[in-house]
């Protein structure tokens, strides 16, 4: 069976990474964040980091031809064969245009294009209180997701610590991106009767739930 491949849109705050990776691991693909990737390259302080920090802690993309190599490249290691749930890319026209050519390249498409919708008053009283692991990438909210522990990854035991690029000023100006940059990409895959929204603003749990729902059209073999 050929690999399916599941986007994941939404704004700063719509717990894309907590319920993507929840999904990539029911469906058996690869979770794949585009700022997880920049995130560890940051964390390693190669030069690829240190020009995507520019970028992020500004609230703005990082340039269209570094992000499109990268994301491509993680498409291309043995977990993603089957497949991949992809958070955060892509954010403009030219990625989607870039991602199809090479998805026709493996003879494959994309199957479903989801859109996690919450309101830019919730995505900051969320982040206010969100938390990420330094090693996992796992994340966490002390009011609907909090840790057993403290400051520790359930997951890994990694530390948990708070992205410099969710500053009120800096998630606004996010948001606005998102709006300028992303928001279009929506009507590109609407035509294609790709697109199904959810509402990002219920329980997690909820959330999921509709999530399943979405893909449960989908056979991941």
């Amino acid at each position: 069976m050929r690999p399916r491949y599941i986007l994941l849109f939404g704004p700063p705050g719509a717990g894309k990474g907590t319920q993507g990776r929840r999904l990539a691991a029911k469906l058996g693909l690869a979770y794949v964040a585009s700022g997880d990737l920049f995130r560890q390259q940051v964390e390693v302080g190669t030069e690829l980091g240190k020009l995507a920090k520019q970028y992020m802690d500004q609230g703005l993309y990082v340039p269209d031809n570094i992000t499109i190599r990268m994301v491509l490249e993680r498409l291309g290691k043995p977990d993603a064969a089957r497949g991949a749930i992809l958070d955060g890319f892509p954010r403009t026209l030219a990625h989607a245009e870039a991602l199809d050519r090479a998805l026709a390249e493996r003879n494959a498409a994309i199957d479903l294009v989801i859109y996690i919708k919450i309101s830019e008053a919730e995505a900051l009283r969320r982040t206010r209180g969100r938390w990420v692991c330094r090693n996992c990438q796992a994340v966490y909210n002390l009011e609907t997701n909090p840790p057993r522990v403290p400051g520790i990854c359930d997951v890994c035991g990694g530390e948990l610590y708070q992205r410099s690029d969710e500053t009120p000023e800096t998630l606004r100006r996010r948001f606005e991106v998102f709006a300028e940059q992303t928001l279009p990409l929506l009507e590109y895959y609407r035509r294609r009767g790709l697109l199904v929204e959810v509402d990002g603003e219920r329980p997690i749990d909820q959330v999921f739930q509709h999530l399943e729902a979405a893909v449960g059209r989908l056979v991941v073999g």
